[in-house]
This record gives C-alpha cells, structure tokens and sequence, in this order.
C-alpha cells in the first residue's frame, strides 16, 4: 500500500504555518518544510522562520538546517525530504509538507530526472560575474540564443534560474528541462494535496504587515550580520527576497524607505507567482482562509478533506 503524504501549500503569508501545525496535532502528524529560505541556518527574520513557540512542539524538519554559504538544489532536498517522510512514517506518524516552493514541492509529487544537472562552478562563476557586470537583462539576452523555450518561461529578473538554464546548456548542449511539462507521478505515496487562500487584498494586506514586522525585528541587522559572515548577493541564499533588497540598501544604492518597498512589491509578486503554479495542481483541495471565515470551521474541513481520501499503512 503507498504511504500517506499531506502537502500544504499556497502563498507567501497565507498562513500555512498555523494551520498546518493544527493539521499535524489532531493527526498525529509532523512536519517537512518546502520552503527555499526557510531551509538555511541563521536567516530568520527574512524568511518568516516559525519560532520554537509557533511550533507548538510539533517536530519540524528542513528548516534551520542548511549553512547559507553552501550550494543547495532541489535534488539536494528531495533526497532530504524523502529521509525525513521515511523516518516519520517509521514512527507511524503521517508526515506534511507545508511550503511555498513550487519546484520543492514537485520534486516530491512527480518524477524529476536530475541527473544532468550537476553544477560547474567556474562556469558559474563566470556567469555571475557577467551578471554583476552588465546586468541581468544582458544574461537573459544570452539565454534566449541558446535555449529560447528556457528564456521564455524565466524571467529575466530570475537571475539565478536564468545562470542555470546557461550552465545547463554549456554543460550538456540540451535545453533545461521543463519540469512543468509531461509530468508522471512518484508511486511511493498516497498524496493527499491542500491549497491555501485568501482574497487577494486581504493576502498583500498581510504581505505588507509582515514585511513591516521584519524590519522592526531587525532584518537590517540579520542581514549586516550574514554579510559580516562572508555572504554576499552571489550566494544563492541571498538571493531571496527581503535579502537582497536589504544588501542593496546597505550598499547605498538606495534608501531604507525604498528597501522596504521594493520587499512588499517583490513579496506580492512572489505570491501571485506561487498562486498561478499551485493552482496547476488538478488533484489539489482549495480551501479559503479570508478573515470573515471561521478558523476552526477551516481546520474541520481540511482535516474531513484528509480523512476521507487517506490510506494508512
């Protein structure tokens, strides 16, 4: 019989935390974060880190695990997640993923061929530097000669995918693969997918708050405080939002006003982007979570929802 597996997923700051902790105490459940920052040690304040009291006890894998100077990939997380599904299930717990990385989360669900995709650090060194030096349009410019289809599904503001699809090329000749296209589900689970929303007012009105609660609790320093570790915009941990806006403003190349703006406008574009790639998921539950709504009723439903469609061992 397949293992159970729960994912939650949904938006930036929809509030996948909460509900997924309550979801894992009446289920006899623990949790393996998808989350792409959420995963590196000592960035806490600019990744929504949930604290040890959010966690309410419920043991969490994947986060706070990973040094922020280190390359990480998706394989790299697949290969850790499945561990951590397998030991839960050991404990004959039901493991739930919650997070808002699409790639993580597919790395899971379907069958993803890495295997061509080992890095070259010189060549990717030499693209950074291309990129410090002219600019992120003139990288993508590169991309569109060699592996147009690539290019028009990156967007040039995605410097880091935009140098992997390049590094890909260079390394094999072939175009980077489409993960979104002509996928085939893993056999080893029973999946049981969870979407999470709100109205989309009210979904950038909590973007806003929370970006405005990460600078009070001092993302400034956090990040002085990585920088003065040795990290800079060209590690892949810095490259998250919230990070790299603040790098920019501690580089002067602007003001802190507009540090804060550019993290609220980045963050909602963020998750308008996370909702359009959840929302491919045929086989995923909606449930809305605006404010006029009742929080237990919603808990109630999700967890009806997994009952009635899981398998246990």
């Amino acid at each position: 019989m397949k293992k159970p597996l729960i994912i939650i997923a949904g938006p930036t700051a929809v509030g996948k935390t909460e509900i997924s902790i309550e979801v894992a105490k009446r289920l006899n459940g623990e949790i393996v974060s998808a989350d792409s920052m959420q995963i590196y040690k000592y960035l806490n304040i600019g990744s929504a880190k949930p604290t040890k009291e959010e966690m309410q006890e419920i043991c969490h894998y994947l986060i706070d695990e990973i040094d922020p100077r280190s390359e990480f990939s998706v394989s790299e997380y697949r290969d850790l997640a499945r561990k951590y599904i397998d030991k839960i299930l050991l404990k004959n717990k039901i493991p739930i993923v919650t997070g808002g990385t699409g790639l993580y989360v597919n790395s899971l669900i379907y069958e993803m061929d890495f295997s061509n995709t080992s890095c070259d650090k010189s060549v990717r060194k030499n693209l950074t530097e291309e990129y410090e030096k002219y600019g992120s349009e003139y990288l993508h410019d590169k991309l569109k000669e060699v592996d147009r289809e690539a290019a028009e599904r990156i967007h040039h503001n995605n410097v880091q995918r935009v140098i992997r699809a390049l590094e890909i090329f260079y390394r094999t000749g072939r175009s980077m693969k489409d993960f979104s296209k002509d996928l085939v589900e893993v056999k080893d689970y029973n999946i049981i997918m969870v979407g999470l929303n709100r109205n989309r007012e009210e979904l950038y009105e909590r973007v806003d708050k929370r970006v405005d609660i990460m600078f009070t609790n001092g993302l400034v320093d956090e990040v002085k405080g990585l920088m003065e570790m040795g990290l800079d915009v060209r590690d892949i941990s810095m490259k998250g939002i919230g990070y790299k806006e603040v790098i920019g403003y501690l580089d002067g190349e602007y003001d802190l006003d507009r540090a804060v703006y550019l993290v609220k406008r980045n963050t909602r574009r963020y998750a308008k982007r996370q909702l359009t790639w959840f929302k491919r998921y045929k086989s995923m539950k909606w449930f809305n979570l605006d404010k006029n709504t009742n929080k237990e009723k919603i808990i109630f439903n999700i967890i009806n929802f997994i009952e009635g469609n899981i398998k246990f061992l």
